[in-house]
């Protein structure tokens, strides 16, 4: 192929192994290390030694804080459940790697992502599903359209495991390393810990039932998420789940779960990224899982809305809608709201 590709290179063992792919397809690749504040540039060289390519680092501290963690923090106090993931790869990650392809004169762009970019009838490019068990397009869904024929998805058609075997197969250094952690700001995982450590949390409050009987104490809003069942401590009857946060009031509503289905969405910030059926269905993700849900999508001037087919239960404000037909993306938008199902 002769082409130059700059690639997102963290040292773990998917974009170690795209490093390789990307190499035995042909083209000159360089590495790039984004640095967030907490290591992990070693293993990313070490990575690029072992196959000979250029390395160089990024620091994005500063635009990580700016566009990712300062909207993390102001989401949870404002009871809302935050995507980081989707919101730096177009605001942070993505520009990163495109100002040093602008400087070392690279075509292309790539990471370990398990996406897949792929050309219609019509020549258009678009963003499609990677295997099944591991499908990341959804955190990419908010990159914009223009960069889509930029960019270069060297696992988009492996599964992780299959991933791991081709690392021992290469030799390469980060063939046993563990997975990285879903937040990489967050190493231990615990966001309401580390929203903490940051200082700015709200204060303990009232559960609630819908009457607004008083049900208990909970230890802070940012602990909470829409459907959540564990760690409420509410002894009762049955179950108790999380039904509606109310910062306001910095009050936490439960309930017995019936009332978290929906058969209405809204948002805002409409991201297309290819054409829309006329008069079809199409299925939509309302959170990082395999869950997908048959709806209609109406776009008015009050933004995005979505008419599920089927109901959908705890479509969470903060979060993302992604909408595809077949394995093509055709594009997402935030989450605000949702309409409850009559009980």
């Amino acid at each position: 192929m002769g082409k130059t590709v700059v690639l997102g290179l963290s040292g773990g063992v998917d974009s170690a192994v795209a490093a390789r792919l990307l190499l035995e397809a042909g083209y000159t690749v360089y590495g790039h290390w984004l640095d967030i504040g907490l290591g992990g540039r070693e293993d990313a060289a070490a990575v690029a030694d072992s196959l000979g390519i250029p390395f160089s680092t990024g620091d994005i501290r500063d635009d990580l804080e700016r566009e990712v963690m300062a909207p993390f923090r102001a989401d949870y106090l404002a009871g809302r459940t935050p995507l980081p993931c989707a919101r730096c790869n177009p605001t942070v990650k993505f520009p990163a790697l495109f100002r040093r392809a602008e400087e070392v004169g690279a075509d292309l762009v790539a990471t370990g992502h398990y996406a897949r970019i792929a050309e219609t009838e019509t020549g258009e490019t678009v963003l499609c599903r990677g295997g099944h068990a591991n499908d990341q397009a959804y955190l990419l869904a908010r990159l914009p359209k223009a960069l889509l024929p930029r960019l270069v998805f060297p696992l988009g058609s492996y599964e992780k495991v299959q991933v791991r075997q081709l690392a021992r197969n290469f030799g390469l250094p980060a063939a046993d390393k563990p997975d990285s952690m879903e937040i990489c700001f967050i190493p231990h995982g615990d966001y309401a810990a580390w929203l903490e450590q940051q200082g700015q949390v709200p204060p303990p409050g009232d559960f609630v039932d819908r009457t607004g009987k008083v049900l208990g104490r909970h230890k802070g809003i940012h602990h909470y998420t829409l459907g959540q069942r564990r760690g409420l401590g509410i002894p009762a009857e049955h179950r108790l789940f999380v039904s509606e946060l109310r910062p306001a009031e910095n009050q936490v509503v439960l309930s017995d779960g019936r009332d978290l289905m929906a058969d209405q969405v809204w948002g805002t910030d409409w991201n297309p990224l290819a054409p829309l059926p006329q008069g079809q269905a199409v299925t939509v993700r309302l959170r990082h899982s395999k869950t997908e849900t048959p709806a209609h999508l109406t776009l008015g001037q009050d933004g995005p809305r979505l008419n599920l087919l089927a109901p959908a239960r705890a479509p969470t404000p903060g979060q993302l809608a992604v909408l595809y037909r077949e394995d093509v993306v055709l594009g997402s938008f935030w989450i605000t709201g949702a309409r409850r199902v009559p009980q």
